[in-house]
């Protein structure tokens, strides 16, 4: 009994925990640089072309009362005024849709910082701005109260507990840097990022009596491009998250082996540590990108829950104009 209750309980307490712990881990994806806006502002743009678009989908935790879908959808713009423009649109939804996160967002990144031999040293700075939007739908939720214990079962005839305000739409802001090295045919090629979410601190108002604000989110990432031959590359990675008293951490690595014309295959594992071990393959065709990712639960919620794994596949494309015949590829210190 006590496990079914902590099922149907589990997505309520995630929503609410930046209220009742100050601290909270905002909705992203394994694959999180298909999706920039989630990671860093500075990364819009930064890429072998001139413009981007990229879908993603996440399931997790589907044995949990429906669990969690998670969605992305973002485009990005290169201008040749060292400014690039980018666009996001991220919705979660949970317990068969009784609680939707909804966030779109629009980010600018600004480019022309470049240094070193042939300006081949690149700073990018950018920030983004949206709203988000968060909202429960009280008649499809399931609370401890409605627990009768007689039954064994959920009883739809017991009121459940109240939501004193089911919906939350709040301003939003988040800036970051960038610092990656593009020169070409070089051994290793570093790159590194620092961004900060959630500036304007909204306020969590689903409890009346509640003055918590979401607090900042702080993000460290990185990893080295190593060209081991012309054609296969490793490239090592880790990302930090702090948020309130939560933090993340992963460590990872990807290998890149050109496979043939216009085709490369990638293949990659990270580690998120006391939460998941996620292998990852990819497919490079011409313009487009292909990824798949799976989170192998570690943790002791796996333990109380049973499987509580996700899946995540991404697409993208990257329109480029025509290159001479002398060009050489740009280094993008993401996928």
């Amino acid at each position: 009994m006590l496990r079914r209750i902590f099922k149907c309980s589990l997505i309520i307490c995630t929503a609410f925990a930046a209220t009742k712990i100050q601290a909270q881990i905002d909705p992203h994806f394994s694959q999180s640089y298909v999706y920039p806006q989630s990671l860093n502002p500075a990364l819009t743009g930064i890429m072998d072309g001139d413009y981007r678009v990229a879908a993603i989908r996440r399931s997790q935790w589907a044995n949990i009362d429906g669990g969690f879908t998670t969605i992305g959808i973002a485009g990005e713009l290169v201008t040749d005024k060292n400014i690039n423009l980018g666009v996001g649109l991220f919705q979660q939804s949970a317990g068969n849709g009784g609680y939707k996160y909804f966030t779109p967002y629009a980010s600018i990144a600004y480019t022309g910082i470049k240094f070193g031999k042939n300006g081949e040293q690149h700073i990018s700075i950018g920030i983004n701005a949206g709203i988000i939007d968060r909202r429960f739908d009280q008649s499809k939720l399931k609370t401890g109260n409605q627990w009768d214990p007689n039954s064994q079962s959920y009883n739809q005839n017991i009121p459940a507990e109240v939501i004193a305000s089911p919906t939350q739409t709040a301003f939003d802001m988040g800036a970051g840097a960038l610092y990656f090295d593009a020169t070409p045919n070089k051994k290793a090629n570093i790159f590194a990022g620092f961004s900060a979410a959630h500036l304007t601190q909204p306020t969590d108002k689903f409890l009346t009596y509640s003055t918590s604000k979401v607090p900042i989110k702080y993000i460290v990432h990185g990893g080295v491009k190593l060209n081991l031959t012309p054609t296969f590359s490793l490239t090592p990675n880790f990302q930090y998250l702090k948020q309130g008293t939560a933090e993340e951490k992963m460590l990872g690595a990807y290998a890149q082996l050109k496979a043939g014309e216009g085709f490369d295959f990638l293949c990659g594992a990270n580690y998120r540590f006391n939460d998941a071990f996620v292998p990852f393959v990819g497919f490079y065709y011409k313009d487009f990108v292909l990824g798949l990712s799976y989170d192998v639960n570690s943790s002791d919620l796996g333990k109380i829950a049973g499987s509580t794994n996700a899946f995540e596949v991404s697409v993208s494309f990257t329109g480029k104009k025509k290159r001479k015949a002398e060009d050489v590829p740009f280094i993008c210190p993401r996928l």
